[in-house]
């Protein structure tokens, strides 16, 4: 088939047939350039696809994150007013006990009071 495709160049000068030599080789290095830019786009892509799925993946790790750092603070607010509570409660009954303390002191001294009575 090579010989029907070099048919068209039969009667044709050495000059002629110089430049058509040169405009061929100038096409298959272009074809070759073409190929490797036809490459580097292919890989181009590939790298941008890549980075794109790197990026959203990021993006739900932050969303991820910023979910558990809500829950995280909501979590740290209701123990804070447990604890407060639990601090109220426990100054509330600190308080009882130091009344009771004193009701009991108060009893004991009444007491001591009476049993002197007695004797006498």
């Amino acid at each position: 088939m090579s010989w029907a495709v070099e048919e068209w160049k039969e009667g044709l000068s050495a000059r002629v047939l110089q430049k058509i030599h040169e405009l061929e080789s100038q096409v298959d290095k272009l074809k070759k350039e073409r190929q490797q830019r036809q490459f580097q786009l292919e890989s181009l892509e590939a790298a941008l696809q890549k980075q794109k799925q790197k990026v959203e993946n990021e993006k739900n790790e932050a969303a991820t994150l910023k979910r558990e750092n809500q829950s995280l603070m909501e979590l740290c607010d209701s123990l804070e007013k447990a604890k407060q509570k639990m601090s109220h409660d426990l100054h509330v009954k600190e308080s009882q006990v130091s009344i009771q303390a004193g009701q009991l002191n108060s009893s004991k001294k009444n007491i001591e009071k009476l049993e002197e009575e007695l004797k006498r």
